[in-house]
């Protein structure tokens, strides 16, 4: 039984993501959504997972590609984006045509087997319901050990 009501949406995203995850690894393919902000009351409304890249038997992680789509109707000066972050390195992309059905670009970000940090955010307070793929590949391209865990949802 959940006592503190205030962590449901933060339980729930964990677990729609762990589904998605489980089912989506059986066809190579990583996936997971849901609102930021549902409340709309917090421009710094941030989610948080540390994604790990490992050899599954396919070959060592040589970088972890990204991309992210706002699935919400357009609204002035309102984006979500995406970084990657592993070590001293970064990379960032956005959604810029937010409820056209299409993701962004992936952005790559090679850092080899461990763990990588995953934070999709927003520039202004408003709910924003998104998706996100991503996936470890080896230097040949070819898709090996992914797993997620959700930090942060706040």
């Amino acid at each position: 039984m959940i006592k503190n009501l205030s962590n449901l949406p933060k339980i729930l995203v964990a677990a729609s993501i762990i589904i998605t995850t489980c089912y989506a690894a059986t066809i190579n393919a990583h996936s997971g959504g849901a609102t930021l902000d549902p409340a709309g009351n917090k421009a710094t409304f941030t989610a948080l997972a540390r994604v790990t890249c490992f050899d599954d038997g396919n070959g060592p992680a040589d970088f972890l590609t990204a991309q992210i789509r706002d699935n919400s109707p357009a609204i002035p000066g309102m984006f979500v984006s995406l970084q990657l972050l592993k070590g001293s390195k970064a990379i960032s992309v956005t959604d810029t045509t937010p409820g056209d059905a299409q993701f962004s670009p992936f952005v790559t970000l090679q850092g080899g087997n461990g763990t990588y940090f995953m934070m999709a955010d927003k520039t202004i307070a408003g709910a924003r319901d998104f998706e996100v793929q991503w996936h470890c590949n080896t230097a040949t391209g070819t898709h090996t050990g992914t797993d997620i865990i959700v930090d942060q949802f706040e």
